[in-house]
């Protein structure tokens, strides 16, 4: 007996005093102010995000508790203009829960981000319900009576926040091959994994209800994704990139399944999504050079702020 504990007590400090190389978590990334490890060509793509993980930290924040950065991380914002039109939902308590986790999530993909490349300020984002109501009018080519309202109910909420993480899961496996950097790539990895979660929650929440019809206008949730994915593919201007809960069976799981809790390609691969086909989708008119829908003012970085000047010349 003595010596198994001796042996146990040995493997202890040895484990201690070990280096802690076999872990790697984003407390280990570099500061902005001092990553040399960080390549230049990957600071573009790592910035862009930020525009979706803005949108996505304020329409959850405000959805769940009724405020956003601005009272939970004032230092985000960077001094940028507060959003128009957001209000807290109407949410049972369970979604309120979810909604609640995603919202703080978001909040920390922010700093994730900003503690490696710096960032920029939070760009001017339209929350309000008429924004909303105007991608479902686009979805539907006419107009819902009454308007959508994405702040009504619980069913509606998760309706328009099927908007967001998918778009913004495309844009991180876009970037992926073409990051050069270690740390890059790793920061990367680890926002697309809780990306993916938060779609495929928000995707299984609507799956489990597909054939409700969403009141009052007698359209099933599935009808409802359906349409909004197919908008996403015309705007995008890249083919099929997007689909909703219910397909053909020849478009499910090795062509054999019409249910579709996640979406995927023929081989069931998260589908790519360029900086430029993001914009087109959430400027809602199909162009990266035309800002407006939740990013009137256009959206900040580089990549997005050298479009628009393309378009002013």
């Amino acid at each position: 007996m003595m010596r198994v504990s001796s042996t146990v007590a040995y493997t202890i400090l040895v484990l201690l005093f070990l280096p802690n190389s076999g872990q790697s978590s984003l407390s280990e990334l570099p500061k902005a102010s001092s990553s040399p490890s960080v390549p230049k060509s990957d600071v573009d793509l790592l910035e862009f995000p930020l525009n979706l993980e803005y949108l996505e930290a304020e329409f959850f924040l405000w959805g769940s508790l009724g405020h956003g950065l601005d009272r939970v991380a004032p230092n985000l914002t960077m001094g940028g203009p507060s959003p128009i039109g957001p209000r807290q939902a109407n949410l049972d308590p369970f979604t309120r829960d979810i909604i609640t986790q995603f919202a703080f999530q978001e909040v920390g993909h922010l700093r994730a981000i900003k503690s490696v490349v710096g960032g920029f300020p939070r760009p001017l984002l339209d929350l309000s319900a008429a924004s909303f109501a105007k991608v479902m009018d686009h979805a539907f080519g006419h107009a819902l009576v009454p308007p959508f309202d994405p702040y009504a109910n619980g069913l509606n909420f998760l309706l328009a926040s099927y908007l967001v993480p998918y778009v913004g899961l495309t844009g991180y496996v876009g970037a992926n091959s073409k990051l050069n950097g270690a740390r890059s790539k790793r920061l990367v990895a680890g926002l697309l994994g809780v990306e993916s979660g938060q779609d495929a929650v928000i995707r299984a929440l609507l799956y489990e209800r597909a054939m409700v019809k969403v009141q009052p206008y007698g359209i099933t949730v599935a009808e409802f994704t359906n349409r909004i994915s197919e908008l996403r593919n015309r705007l995008g201007h890249a083919g099929m990139k997007d689909e909703g809960l219910m397909v053909p069976p020849l478009m499910g799981a090795e062509g054999k399944l019409p249910g579709n809790v996640l979406a995927g390609d023929e081989y069931s691969i998260a589908y790519e999504r360029t900086p430029e086909e993001i914009l087109r989708i959430v400027y809602g008119g199909g162009d990266e050079h035309a800002p407006g829908g939740f990013y009137p003012k256009g959206a900040n970085g580089r990549i997005a702020r050298s479009h628009l000047h393309t378009k002013l010349a």
